[in-house]
């Protein structure tokens, strides 16, 4: 008779034991094109999701990031049948759905426009499980939130997200607050909302953009421990100028970081984007060796 190896028990394994796992780990990084980048086409109507798809495919990324503001419809969620028929293309096609987004306001002091925003997450968190994109983009917000301390945005903003995150869990969808430049604007703030909601279904959307009051490249040392996706564009901010990314400084931080996941590419401002994404797809790869 074979003698079976006792299985520890549960309780002997401990949170050190997982995480000296995780240290041994490389980092690991996949492509993806957050359609942002497309913005004036799509808003226009000259080319739509599916066209994307191919643009995708065609340049071999490995993923796309479906924003929800271009699905038919929005802010209503689309159809099951429009979904489904999205992610069988993109799946043939050999590609991942990264994540998508809406839009929210978080800043507002009206709690009925901010439960608005909540239901608009939640109808989208479904969406984004149904397409089998692992998270949902949100934003802190931009009220001026007149009458109100920071403090006290940050109470109800921490409220609000946490029930996000909750309704989050319950589909497998993470919840990815951007660092925008709006009410969140340094990693100090990132840091100090990740504290006030505690929870396991927040993440960031790390926007390399939108550090502007400090050190971006410290900025983003700060919250890598923190993103669950990207927003890696062509420039970041340094004392008050726009200045072109350091790639190789960039990928350094990240690759030291351990950082494994998708890194969606955004490209901003004027110019054909059949031209800039391609332009900036091969700078990144180029640095990511």
């Amino acid at each position: 008779m074979a003698i079976v190896p006792a299985i520890p028990a549960l309780s002997s394994f401990t949170f050190p034991d997982i995480q000296e796992k995780e240290d041994k780990l490389s980092h690991k990084l996949k492509l993806s094109l957050n359609l942002y980048s497309f913005n004036q086409l799509l808003n226009e109507g000259k080319i739509d999701l599916f066209d994307m798809l191919h643009f995708c495919a065609q340049h071999n990324f490995d993923a796309i990031d479906p924003t929800g503001y271009y699905f038919p419809g929005y802010p209503t969620p689309p159809s099951t049948e429009f979904i489904n028929e999205f992610k069988r293309e993109a799946f043939l096609l050999g590609l991942d759905i990264s994540g998508t987004g809406v839009r929210n306001d978080f800043a507002n002091p009206d709690p009925a426009m901010r439960n608005a925003d909540i239901n608009l997450i939640k109808q989208w968190v479904e969406v984004a499980a149904k397409m089998g994109a692992p998270n949902l983009r949100i934003f802190a917000g931009t009220n001026p939130h007149e009458g109100f301390s920071r403090d006290q945005v940050f109470k109800w903003m921490a409220h609000d997200i946490r029930t996000c995150c909750a309704y989050g869990k319950e589909f497998g969808v993470i919840i990815a607050i951007q660092n925008h430049n709006d009410f969140i604007r340094t990693a100090a703030d990132v840091d100090r909302i990740f504290e006030m909601v505690d929870s396991d279904w927040l993440g960031l959307n790390l926007d390399i953009g939108s550090y502007r009051q400090e050190d971006p490249y410290a900025e983003i040392e700060k919250n890598i421990v923190k993103a669950v996706t990207w927003q890696i564009k062509e420039n970041i901010w340094i004392e008050g100028k726009e200045t072109p990314v350091d790639f190789s400084k960039l990928f350094k931080i990240i690759k030291k970081a351990g950082y494994r996941g998708y890194l969606p590419l955004e490209t901003l401002g004027a110019g054909d984007p059949y031209q800039k994404v391609p332009r900036l797809l091969n700078e990144v790869r180029r640095c990511m060796i």
